[in-house]
C-alpha cells in the first residue's frame, strides 16, 4: 500500500511542479519539437539528394546515348555510303552526259 501512495504522491508533486513552471514546460516542449523538425528536415534533405544524384546519373546515361545516336545518324547519312548502297543494292548509277534530259517548265 505504501508503494501506491508513493506513486500517487510523486504524480501529484510532478503535476504541481509542471503547473507552477508553465514557461519551462513550454520551452521544453518547443525544444523537443524543434529537434524533431530538424531530424525530419535532415531526412527529407538526404532523400532529395539521393533522388538528385540518381537523376544526374540518368541524365549522363541519356547524354551518352544521344551522342552515340548522333554519331550513328551521321554515319548512316554520309553521302558516300548512301551512293555506294544505291549502286550495290539498287543497281543505280549516274547517267552519262548523253543520257541526261533537261525538262524546262514554262
Amino acid at each position: 500500500m505504501t508503494g501506491s501512495t508513493t506513486n500517487f504522491n510523486f504524480l501529484l508533486i510532478l503535476v504541481t511542479e509542471l503547473t507552477r513552471h508553465k514557461l519551462r514546460v513550454l520551452l521544453f516542449i518547443a525544444v523537443i519539437a524543434s529537434a524533431l523538425a530538424v531530424i525530419l528536415s535532415t531526412h527529407h534533405n538526404r532523400q532529395q539528394n539521393i533522388a538528385l544524384e540518381e537523376l544526374m546519373r540518368e541524365k549522363d546515361q541519356l547524354d551518352v546515348e544521344w551522342r552515340n545516336l548522333v554519331l550513328e545518324q551521321r554515319a548512316l547519312t554520309e553521302h558516300n555510303r548512301i551512293e555506294a548502297m544505291v549502286q550495290k543494292e539498287l543497281d543505280m548509277h549516274r547517267p552519262d552526259v548523253d543520257d541526261e534530259v533537261v525538262v524546262r517548265i514554262k
